[in-house]
């Protein structure tokens, strides 16, 4: 069977095919956990490398960095290649750094192999949405998207305390082995369960700034760059806020319930998003200006505080594939640049995050952080209202 054939069966299938969208929801649960597990073992791999727990501290900087600079550039240079060894190679490349990691004593080789993670994971990202997608019939595009994106939640409630019990237990350098172990036997995963599909023609490739310059597209860019600024400013300084709150010895516990609700959410959006797409926008930004407010106003209570963290991971569990799945209906055949476009404002909203949440900590105290994530979020529920004419449509019925 050629590839073309095994794409229209796919296309036209009214069956999500599970094996090979879970096999690309493993992939982004392995980035997910080989960019944060370093925040997780700071103690340990600043010992053994003999730097401080700051110097630690940069593998995660410099992993984001290298997904920063590395998307946009990597997906508009590989348009041709053909996606499944594309896939491969950004997957493998987990394996070869995780490796390095690994057995590193030097702290600069381990510095350089984080940056070269961060490029995988650049690519790895930019390709995930717009592989699910073709996978399936237009109707169930995003509901595919969904299911590959499912990684990211999970890998955040579970796979990263986990990860960082297995390293307290065995060692970081046998925690980090054992993501090779488990990346390896992804890659024989994608061969068997996920099908590939040819790169774009020369004379179909579009530009950077062909994609850029649709107006669907910047409109999601801007609401992405918002929401996630947003999340991230609360995310990053929640332990601080909860400090103020009295709840300094419940962090883990917060973010367990805003892990646990992020998975209903994106379970809801998985279900509702190939007819609700838009509404499913504008309730999820809406929901995450409550739960800003209900934190803002929380106080000390604790109950008040949970029920915001709660809203809080309901309103992002489906966040990517809300705004990932947008760009791919925009874009259309440019859907892999606009990924990339995505993944680049996503980090550059977590370097951004980690930056003006300091700033406003260090100047007016932690009270003012859930108001800040609150003003960002009006933004961008403004922009979604306005753009009632393009960005954020419903996605098309199959046939």
């Amino acid at each position: 069977m050629t590839s073309e054939t095994t794409e229209c069966n796919l296309s036209t299938s009214e069956r999500l095919p599970l094996a090979g969208l879970l096999a690309l929801a493993t992939s982004g649960f392995i980035t997910i956990l080989t960019e944060a597990l370093p925040a997780g073992l700071l103690p340990q791999m600043g010992s053994s490398l003999n730097v401080a727990d700051a110097m630690v501290g940069q593998l995660v900087t410099l992993y984001a960095i290298g997904s920063l600079v590395a998307a946009i550039p990597l997906t508009s240079a590989t348009q041709g290649w053909r996606r499944r060894r594309l896939l491969l190679l950004a997957i493998g490349g987990f394996a070869v750094v995780n490796t390095v990691t690994a057995v590193s004593t030097s702290y600069v080789l381990t510095l350089a192999a984080r940056f070269l993670a961060g490029v995988s994971a650049g690519l790895l990202w930019a390709l995930l949405a717009g592989y699910a997608s073709r996978m399936v019939a237009p109707a169930l595009q995003g509901r595919a998207i969904a299911v590959a994106m499912v990684g990211t939640p999970l890998a955040l409630s579970f796979g990263i305390p986990l990860g960082t019990l297995l390293g307290t237990v065995v060692g970081w350098r046998y925690t980090f082995g054992i993501m090779t172990v488990l990346t390896v036997g992804l890659l024989g995963w994608v061969v068997a369960a996920v099908p590939d599909f040819p790169g774009q023609g020369q004379g179909r490739r579009l530009t950077l700034r062909h994609v850029f310059l649709m107006p669907d597209v910047r409109t999601i860019l801007s609401v992405t760059l918002l929401f996630v600024l947003a999340h991230n400013i609360l995310y990053t300084y929640i332990a601080p806020f909860l400090l103020q709150a009295g709840m300094g010895g419940q962090v883990d516990r917060v973010l367990l319930v805003f892990g646990l609700t992020a998975l209903v959410g994106i379970w809801l959006i998985g279900a509702l998003i190939d007819h609700w797409l838009r509404a499913l926008v504008l309730a999820s930004i809406a929901l995450f200006v409550i739960a800003g407010c209900t934190l803002g106003f929380a106080g000390t209570s604790p109950i008040a505080i949970y029920i915001g963290a709660g809203l809080w991971g309901l309103a992002f569990g489906g966040a990517a594939t809300l705004f990932q799945t947008a760009s791919a209906r925009a874009a259309g055949e440019g859907a892999d640049i606009a990924q990339s476009m995505i993944v680049t404002v996503w980090n550059a909203a977590i370097a951004g995050g980690g930056i003006i949440g300091g700033l406003l900590l260090d100047h007016l105290g932690t009270t003012v952080i859930p108001w800040a994530a609150t003003v960002l979020l009006l933004c961008a529920l403004m922009i979604v209202v306005m753009a009632s004419g393009s960005g954020f449509t419903r996605m098309p019925r199959n046939g």
